[in-house]
């Protein structure tokens, strides 16, 4: 019996020793946890944004602030969208729903995963503006103890004005003012119960249920959203059927923001929703913004009037986007012939399956029905790889397609980050033919892959995210070999060439390398989208002009786009000579060999031989191979001179002879005739290549030899 009871005394004294030691953890770990007001309110240096020299970015257009809301001014049917979605009993518990947490805690256990939260509103609250993100007990005691002060100090409906006024609802828009106005050009008290429903199912996910992005997963939300309230007892059938008609917003209200900084945010609710962040309290990000080169970007804007514009400046070697303009925002468009270099010529050369050099017969073709055109209607012969490309002709680009394969093709498009559907797959690829195209930001992160020795890297606008003070994201893009370095040299190589002969001509005048390539998409009523798209060792700078609502324009790629190109690349050249740069040449590889070619048999037999050593410079001409793809057999025209044998026949007393016309014009001919009987030589002829020569100087009855 004694032994018992001081077995009691022994797990009492052993309660107390724990339950003392949870107290004494409880209160050291939460003693310096203190709610302060001011972060419960949503202010301009709630959010500070930096530029690529970490220097804070001033001035209203990066920033979608707006004043707060009374909660008096937010209609009920909005206020109870957002408590029926997050927190059915805000107005029953004191902070914690008991319930709730129970319900999820056996959710969790069933599906032996923690992907069903409990927090309360008033939990939100206090971790959105004070709490870091670590997921650990310290930061959980934190964010109850301040939970019960937040309770203990506000009233419910000022808990849930402050939530409504900081939350974040993606697009650059911090607070239910900002988000009312820019996905509805409203102001709070103006919200209809189907905006209230879009907007509190946008908490969940801001960038997953945007009504720009993906607006059928924002219709499904919406209805989700009404399904909860009508189960609630907020909203009844009719109220339900009527919201579900209304329509989701298609126009987003881009009045107040900076186009960059649309971007930037647009990238925020992406890495929040990848890294499981909370967007909220103190947030610090930094970019790669250059300040001049958006500034002579906005000056361009300014002069574009008749359509829409986008615009980007690709850092090469940090994968960061220096400056942008996009007034149709990130919609895909048909690329065009913008993407011949990476779906056709890159894959192809990284498959050996042709050089530069390699001549490709420009003729009409049909492939079961498909039978592709060129711009001008005409067809062309033979034409070289590099030829094909300058003058971004399309039946050539469709026949190497089909040597690559369509599949083989769009598997290096993946790994450049440009994801073609499977059902697409075809040859019209080659010319841009698909169903929604691509992103002109992506277009321009792929390209960079060439001017990065063919490694492709994911770009972004956000270099690091801080929350509270700590770091909790950074840009460490995932690289991909897609192309070896020598494919994306001779690809590069290429593109220079349509910056000197081809359909970026006008960069030709520019001090420096740079590669180029132009698209235009139209049909014979008028074309569409007009691109032009360069890059140096520094930079990748693309230019698209269009209409988000597909009007007609009156632009090529070669034409208005190619000179924005110039102007901006003066600009970087002239930027980076005032900050005592330059911009360098492209590296040529160590297995990259420049070599000459013989002119005659490849424009007469479109055959690639090396050039005869001893042929004169106007019989040769110089292209870049890789070491292993060389030609092994050498021209001896001009080494070894010879001619096919002529034809000779009688007619009328008098001796034709007819020369083959495969003859060098360099070559020179001497016609001699011998007489047998008086075995005397006669120079008949001597000069340039002949086709026929009559000999009617002749004797009956000799014989004579030529």
């Amino acid at each position: 019996m004694k032994l018992f009871r001081k077995l009691i005394w022994l797990l009492f004294l052993l309660i107390l020793l724990v339950g003392a030691f949870i107290i004494g953890y409880y209160h050291a770990v939460t003693k310096n946890a203190v709610l302060c007001p001011e972060k419960l309110l949503f202010s301009e240096k709630s959010v500070m944004l930096y530029d690529g020299n970490g220097t804070e970015i001033h001035g209203a257009a990066f920033q979608n602030f707006k004043q707060a809301t009374k909660i008096e001014d937010i209609p009920q049917t909005v206020r109870q969208a957002f408590i029926d979605t997050e927190d059915k009993r805000f107005y029953k518990h004191n902070g914690f729903d008991l319930k709730r947490i129970i319900g999820a805690s056996i959710n969790n256990v069933k599906a032996r995963s923690f992907k069903e939260g409990a927090s309360t509103i008033s939990q939100q609250l206090v971790k959105n503006t004070h709490l870091s993100q670590e997921k650990t007990l310290k930061r959980k005691l934190q964010e109850s103890k301040l939970t019960r002060i937040l309770e203990k100090k506000y009233s419910k409906d000022e808990i849930l004005e402050r939530y409504l006024n900081t939350i974040y609802f993606g697009h650059n828009c911090f607070g239910i003012t900002a988000a009312a106005n820019f996905y509805f050009g409203k102001t709070p008290s103006e919200l209809t119960l189907s905006d209230g429903a879009i907007l509190a199912g946008l908490v969940k996910s801001p960038n997953h249920y945007s009504p720009f992005k993906n607006p059928e997963k924002c219709q499904r939300r919406k209805a989700c959203v009404l399904s909860l309230m009508q189960a609630n007892g907020s909203i009844d059938e009719n109220e339900k059927r009527a919201a579900l008609n209304e329509p989701i917003p298609t126009e987003r209200n881009h009045s107040t923001s900076n186009d960059y900084a649309r971007f930037v945010f647009d990238e925020l609710t992406e890495i929040a929703e990848q890294n499981n962040l909370t967007i909220g309290g103190k947030i610090e990000i930094y970019t790669y913004f250059v300040p001049e080169i958006q500034e002579n970007l906005e000056k361009l804007e300014v002069e574009i009037t008749e359509c829409d514009k986008s615009v980007f400046v690709l850092d090469n070697r940090t994968n960061g986007f220096k400056g942008c303009i996009s007034s149709a925002g990130n919609i895909p468009r048909l690329p065009g012939s913008l993407i011949k270099p990476l779906l056709v010529y890159a894959p192809a050369l990284e498959e050996d399956i042709l050089s530069p050099a390699t001549p490709i017969l420009d003729e009409k073709i049909n492939y079961n029905g498909y039978s592709p055109k060129n711009y001008d209607g005409t067809y062309h012969g033979y034409v070289s790889a590099r030829e094909c490309v300058e003058k971004s002709l399309n039946v050539p680009a469709v026949k190497v397609l089909e040597s690559v394969g369509v599949s083989k093709a769009t598997a290096y498009m993946r790994k450049l980050g440009l994801e073609i559907d499977r059902e697409e797959e075809s040859l019209a690829l080659a010319l841009g033919g698909m169903k929604n195209g691509f992103a002109l930001k992506d277009i321009t992160a792929a390209y960079s892959a060439f001017a990065n020795q063919g490694i492709y890297r994911e770009c972004a606008f956000i270099s690091e995210l801080k929350l509270n003070g700590v770091s909790v994201y950074k840009h460490k893009p995932k690289t991909t070999r897609v192309f070896s370095e020598d494919s994306a040299y001779l690809m590069t190589d290429i593109l220079k060439g349509v910056t000197k002969r081809g359909t970026a001509k006008k960069l030709r005048t520019l001090p420096f390398e740079i590669a180029a390539k132009t698209g235009t998409v139209g049909t014979e009523n008028g074309n569409t989208d007009a691109y032009a798209l360069s890059y140096t060792a520094n930079d990748c700078v693309s230019v698209w002009l269009g209409n988000a609502n597909n009007d007609k324009i009156s632009y090529t790629g070669g034409g208005v786009p190619c000179n924005i190109l110039l102007t901006i690349n003066e600009f970087l050249s002239s930027y980076y000579e005032q900050n005592g740069q330059s911009i360098p040449p492209f590296s040529t590889p160590k297995n990259i060999a420049k070599i000459e070619l013989d002119k005659s048999s490849y424009y007469d037999r479109h055959i690639m031989l090396l050039a005869d050593e001893n042929a004169p410079a106007e019989y040769r001409f110089a292209e870049v191979f890789k070491k292993a793809q060389i030609p092994l057999n050498k021209s001896d025209f001009f080494s070894n001179p010879s001619i096919l044998p002529p034809a000779l026949s009688v007619n009328n007393n008098q001796v034709e002879i007819r020369f083959h016309t495969n003859v060098l014009p360099c070559y020179s001919y001497k016609i001699l005739r011998v007489d047998y009987d008086t075995h005397t030589t006669k120079t008949l002829y001597q000069g340039k290549p002949l086709e026929i020569f009559v000999d009617d100087t002749l004797d009956a009855g000799k014989t004579y030899a030529y």
